[in-house]
């Protein structure tokens, strides 16, 4: 199914037909074994491609050729769990290169290698504390912090293994129990701690939303389409509302900082009880801070 009904609901196209040259744009991209590029994609829809880029970017939330990337880089993902080899899989894929695998796989998360392998030779350190909003699991690999959720440190340390089905999970060494001290300071008091380091893992157009998030400040909050805009992505905001949701490291990914239209809280994956008592804090100590100056 193409990516485009996966992922965005289009909301806002010049006309009915747009929806269908994205769509078969789309298509197009996901069955050829080597990316079609831009010239071509515009001249089969009819378009010039500049407008075509911008129809397809304001639709999908990415340009043809990162699209065309991402496609590449989930079958690599699906070739690497069932190929023979790891150079069996980078060919099977699409790439003409290893090095352009390499290369892309920094958005996967994880080197090819180790993602064939289902995080074979990965160690992921995990570690439970009690917040004030309750307790939370924290997940860490070498790169950093790949996990922060609230709830049953039981259920979510299985779904931590669900995650890395052949990584080697293991309980807290010296630094993520630094780090957990850390991040109890960023969700207790508001603290803002920007030297924590993260692993995160998703999707181009997951990465995309995340990365933005994390540049929010203390006590900011936008609204989905908003967070849309910034992306350069503004008829996406549906798709972004989907991205918050699929966070999996909370609070340091602040998902809760993006509310409805009207200001509403709405769409928190930990409870909005917990999105209010957040966005709380936060308020209260930037007001805080501005009073002491």
């Amino acid at each position: 199914m193409c990516r485009i009904r996966e992922q965005v609901i289009i909301r806002a196209m010049d006309s009915s037909s747009h929806v269908a040259i994205i769509d078969r744009a789309c298509r197009r991209i996901e069955a050829a074994e080597s990316a079609p590029d831009l010239a071509t994609l515009a001249a089969e829809a009819g378009l010039s491609p500049g407008h075509f880029q911008r129809l397809f970017k304001a639709a999908v939330g990415l340009s043809p050729k990162r699209y065309a990337m991402a496609q590449r880089q989930r079958r690599l993902d699906r070739s690497l769990r069932n190929a023979g080899s790891v150079t069996d899989a980078i060919y099977d894929a699409g790439y003409t290169a290893s090095s352009g695998a390499y290369r892309d796989s920094q958005l996967l998360g994880m080197p090819p290698r180790s993602l064939k392998a289902g995080g074979l030779n990965e160690i992921i350190r995990h570690a439970a504390a009690r917040t004030s909003l309750g307790p939370i699991l924290v997940g860490a690999t070498a790169r950093g912090i790949c996990m922060v959720e609230f709830g049953s440190p039981k259920a979510l340390l299985a779904e931590l293994r669900r995650r890395f089905p052949k990584a080697s999970v293991e309980p807290a060494d010296a630094t993520l129990k630094k780090w957990v001290k850390r991040i109890i300071a960023v969700i207790d008091k508001a603290r803002v701690d920007q030297g924590l380091p993260l692993d995160i893992r998703g999707t181009a157009f997951q990465m995309r939303v995340w990365n933005a998030l994390t540049r929010l400040t203390r006590g900011e909050t936008l609204a989905y389409a908003e967070l849309a805009e910034r992306i350069g992505a503004p008829d996406s905001a549906r798709a972004v509302a989907r991205a918050c949701a699929s966070n999996g490291i909370a609070v340091l990914v602040p998902c809760h900082r993006v509310v409805a239209s009207d200001g509403a809280l709405t769409g928190y994956k930990w409870g909005i009880q917990r999105k209010r008592r957040l966005l709380q804090q936060e308020q209260a100590a930037s007001h805080d801070q501005v009073t002491v100056r």
